[in-house]
């Protein structure tokens, strides 16, 4: 019988490229230097080919730049190829005359597919750091843009998951692959994943349609789906060129690329406008209805980049319109972040503004929020209509959420204005909502919907995590009129209703019921952040409403950080509410520590700031104490179901009755094609978790809990070993027992703050502790960092009940992070008992960190070690204490904290801190004018400048970084000292940079 192997996968993949026109090789059959990854010859041939015109001396520089990349490190060296193979190069030249040409050239002929070399390639050996044989790659002209890695569908042993640390590895021994690469594909026959070189495991996803209307959910289906789905040729041409982009988070490159939905529905936009922009077309593209969470921005912004690159367009001007200004400035700022696609944004601040940059006739990217199309108030009076400010065609008007104001067509209403304004501009709509049908006619306004990705799907692909609904109704003390003609409101309508919605906002901002809401939102959070960590809103129906929450809330004993988030009138607002006010920098800054995980802001209060297009991943629960209705309540629920590392879900606690509303808004949504429901019942959730609970626990045989706490430690650790050799008899149930646990972890974090699962917490907590132990002994760590709020959960529970010693024995925890150490877990160590563990535990954390940063900063961390020796063996020889040696060890522990802090406070990057210790330690001789700093970064940019392959092993090498380093410090350092100090750099670079470019 034929071996059923990683290999079959393999050549099932080649065949399929194959039926779609490309060319197999074999790896070793292929003409290059094994240390490139370009075929140097087929590039050169395909533009020969393409720009016959050009001489050989041309193309051979549009070679050198097309294989020759700027950037220290791969990402951006990446992005730097990316713009490249996307946007061409100028070359110029010379005739024998001396008159002067110039012609922009393509490495890929986007335009007519059958022009470009597909070559699919096994088996391709690259010698780098290591010598690396990647199973399949796909050269386009020469250019190895995707990269395979396969595992054997019939080993129950490895899966997607393993191949995707094993392009952890590729990354580090063969990095110049990924200077070139565009697309990575993990796959074990099985599951087929695409994604992003960099991402971590959870971006890669499956691709589930061949031509975007009909989805394909079979898993057995995925490779064949993903291949012909994103591999006919003129299918990736399109997505390399237009569905890729890179972000630039303040120097950290994050590469991104469209999920499937995004680019058939783009594409299909994209379609769409070329037929029905006027004046071919009566300027409706139609409407695009992603659910909230699923990258709208961001096909917002690939759709943009498309318009303004087709030449049937004209270089046309890109107007995005939103309702709110936190959306105008949330969006402008995922706009700025893609700059690579879109180009130049401008941002429309006035009316004035947007008037002015409206009626220039260069194409562009205006933001604007839809009020500033305003009839404006003159000398004379106010404006009787809008002026006409472009007549131009390729005028193309983008709006976020197409609800509302998108249909105010009467006499100065701001969609009547926009269309005075541009009356020959063409309108598409975006919205992750459903759609009211009352009043408002989206395919109107709008056109036909293009494309649906409802929120059935974005769940069943971990685009979005589920969100579940609790009620914990607190009644509101109204009269009865007032609670039937609140049933009537119509969303949008409540500024119309103040007599009622003012008694509703008295009722809910009752003192006793505020209180007693405030301390059931606070119990609820802290059950629901013990087993699974992560961030709050809480949603009142006023500005008062909200100030009394956030004192009710921050009276509590044991109350987390919490902020009020809302606008402010200094002038109105009483004194009382002055610590709320934030100016527009200070909310920023706020901004950014809620979205910050590990920032001690845990809860903010909100009454519509931050409802809509505002994005916290790690916030997964919001409780509502506001009447929230149609897209509006969709909108803000929506908050909550952002993926985020471990999060199974978000959830949606109700304090005033919104369940009504919720169930409105599904029938709504339902009937407008939508699939899925917008929230699940806790109820059910409970339901399912202590079923769960039993088929777990019947798998571990069941178990008494209060026997075990009567055994003694030896007789736990037996017990212990015996269930781990047990459920480790066979491949089926480790499998089983890892695939049940993982179910009923998911919905313990999702229901634990529910009474009906507290008494199973304590035996859930023993059974997680057996799947740590099978899954160290089955999957032992790599080099890379455990995560670190689950080892210092474990440390710090061992610690307060002593068992230190079970944990050490049983988990063999490694690579601890120092962050661990903070204020807790400082004041946990101090107390008395177990000395010689905490002494042996955080020995082994700091001699982590030291290992970890040692490249970093030699002088510092070798005198660190020999401080950590010193401290260890006094304690050993009774010479000191154990409250001293544990004062003595976390004080080491703070000076890397130290250090992490005065990198930031003296503007340094992480590698020049060294750099920096080294020259202030010889401040007093030097003569710079300036801060040492500003030496300090000549110095190393200095070094970085001269960096080579190998340098450390190349005299030549680093005779050029010294000649470079002593001109830097030349006149700055007498001349008696320059050769110490010289060598110190040296020494430092050697240690620091000696495996450039592979660093990190």
């Amino acid at each position: 019988m034929t071996s059923m192997q990683e290999l079959t996968v393999q050549k099932a993949a080649i065949e399929w490229l194959q039926s779609l026109g490309y060319t197999n090789q074999e790896g070793n059959s292929l003409t290059r230097d094994l240390k490139k990854v370009v075929l140097e010859e087929s590039l050169l041939n395909f533009l020969k080919r393409t720009y016959p015109d050009v001489p050989s001396t041309a193309l051979h520089e549009a070679l050198s730049a097309f294989t020759q990349h700027e950037g220290m490190d791969v990402d951006h060296r990446n992005q730097d190829f990316h713009r490249k193979m996307t946007q061409g190069v100028s070359i110029s030249w010379k005739d024998a005359q001396g008159k002067e040409y110039a012609k922009h050239i393509y490495p890929l002929n986007y335009e007519e597919p059958e022009a470009n070399e597909f070559i699919c390639a096994d088996e391709v050996t690259i010698i780098g750091k290591n010598t690396r044989r990647t199973d399949l790659l796909i050269y386009i002209n020469g250019l190895p843009l995707v990269v395979f890695e396969f595992k054997n569908m019939f080993d129950a042993e490895v899966g997607v998951d393993n191949a995707h640390r094993q392009i952890g590895h590729y990354l580090q021994d063969i990095p110049q692959l990924f200077d070139y690469n565009a697309i990575t594909i993990l796959s074990d026959g099985r599951e087929a994943l695409h994604g992003m070189y960099g991402a971590s495991f959870k971006w890669f996803t499956p691709w589930k349609s061949l031509y975007g209307e009909e989805i394909v959910n079979k898993a057995e289906l995925q490779l064949e789906t993903l291949l012909k789905g994103l591999f006919p040729k003129a299918t990736l041409l399109n997505y390399l060129k237009n569905f890729i982009f890179h972000e630039d988070h303040n120097g950290k490159i994050i590469k991104k690329g469209a999920k499937y939905h995004q680019y058939w529905g783009i594409t299909k936009a994209a379609q769409s406008a070329l037929k029905n922009v006027k004046p071919l077309g009566d300027g409706r593209l139609g409407v695009i209805w992603h659910t909230q969470g699923s990258g709208k921005s961001i096909s917002m912004a690939i759709l943009t980049g498309i318009l303004r690159s087709l030449p049937q367009l004209k270089n046309p001007t890109i107007v995005i319109q939103v309702d709110r200004s936190d959306l105008d400035q949330q969006l402008y700022e995922n706009f700025v972040l893609c700059k690579d696609l879109v180009g130049e944004v401008q941002h429309a601040e006035t009316t004035d503004e947007l008037r002015t940059l409206l009626s220039t006739d260069g194409g562009g990217v205006i933001f604007t929020t839809i009020e500033k199309f305003r009839l404006k108030e003159l000398e004379e009076g106010k404006e009787v209509s809008h002026p006409v400010l472009s007549e131009r065609y390729n005028l193309i008007v983008m709006a976020d959420e197409a609800h509302r104001t998108q249909y105010g067509f009467k006499d100065g209403g701001f969609a009547q204005n926009i269309r005075i304004a541009l009356p020959n501009a063409s309108f598409i709509g975006f919205t992750g909502t459903p759609v009211d049908s009352k009043g408002a006619d989206t395919e109107l306004v709008f056109g036909d919907t293009i494309h649906t990705y409802d929120i059935k799907q974005a769940v069943e692909d971990g685009a979005t995590v589920p969100i579940y609904y609790e009620p914990k109704m607190v009644p509101l003390n109204i009269k009865a009129e007032y609670a039937k003609e609140l049933e009537a409101i119509e969303e949008g309508e409540e500024d119309d209703v103040k007599g009622v919605w003012a008694a509703v906002e008295d009722a809910a901002g009752a003192e006793d019921r505020v209180n007693t809401v405030a301390n059931d939102i606070l119990t609820h959070f802290k059950a629901r952040i013990a087993s699974l960590d992560g961030k709050a809103m809480v949603v009142c129906m006023s500005r008062r409403n909200c100030v009394k929450m956030y004192d009710a809330l921050t009276a509590l004993p044991d109350c987390p950080e919490v902020a009020v988030i809302m606008t402010s009138n200094i002038g109105k607002d009483p004194e009382a509410w002055n610590p709320h006010v934030r100016t527009k920098d200070s909310m920023e800054a706020i901004k950014k520590r809620f979205r910050t995980p590990e920032d001690p802001l845990k809860m903010v209060i909100v009454r519509d700031m931050w409802l809509t297009g505002f994005d916290a991943p790690c916030v997964h629960t919001m409780y509502v104490d506001k009447i929230m209705k149609g897209h509006n309540l969709m909108q803000a629920i929506a908050r909550v179901n952002r993926v985020f590392e471990d999060k199974p879900n978000g959830l949606v606690v109700d304090f005033i009755g919104i369940s009504g509303f919720l169930a409105e808004a599904t029938k709504k949504y339902t009937g407008s094609g939508g699939a899925g429901k917008p929230t699940v019942d806790i109820d059910a959730a409970v339901e399912l978790c202590l079923e769960q609970f039993e088929k777990v626990k019947d798998l571990c045989g069941d178990f008494d809990l209060e026997e075990i706490k009567a055994m003694s430690d030896a007789e736990q650790l037996s017990w212990s070993n015996s269930l781990v050799d047990k459920l480790l008899k066979s491949d089926t149930v480790t499998d089983e027992f890892l695939r049940e646990e993982k179910k009923l972890s998911e919905l313990v974090a999702m229901t634990n703050s529910d009474k009906r699962i507290w008494p199973i917490q304590e035996e859930v907590g023993m059974i997680q502790k057996i799947r740590d132990v099978i899954r160290k002994i089955k999957y032992p760590p790599g080099a890379r960092r455990a995560k670190n709020d689950r080892i210092k959960d474990l440390i710090s529970k061992s610690l307060e009940s002593h068992k230190i010693v079970d944990l050490a024995a049983m988990y063999d925890l490694d690579k601890i992070d120092i962050s661990i150490i903070d204020d807790s877990f400082q004041a946990i160590v101090k107390e008395k008992g177990g000395e010689n563990i905490k002494i042996e535990l955080l020995r082994r954390i700091i001699n982590d960190e030291i290992k970890v940063r040692m490249v970093k900063n030699i002088k510092k961390m070798t005198s660190l070690k020999e401080e950590l020796e010193k401290v260890l063996g006094n304690y050993h020889k009774n010479s000191l204490d154990s409250i001293a040696a544990i004062k003595h060890l976390i004080d080491i522990a703070n000076e890397f904290k130290n250090d992490d802090k005065r990198t930031k406070e003296l503007g340094l990057s992480e590698d020049e801190l060294a750099f920096y210790d080294l020259l202030s330690a010889n401040q007093s001789i030097i003569n710079e004018a300036g801060p040492i700093q500003d030496l300090v970064h000549g110095v190393v940019a200095s070094v970085k400048k001269n960096l080579q392959l190998d340098w450390t092993k190349k005299e030549d090498a680093k005779a050029a970084i010294r000649l470079a380093v002593k001109k830097e410090l030349k006149g700055k350092v007498p001349f008696s000292a320059l050769d110490k100090i010289l060598q110190e750099v040296i020494e430092q670079a050697e240690g620091q940079y000696k495996d450039w470019p592979m660093m990190g």
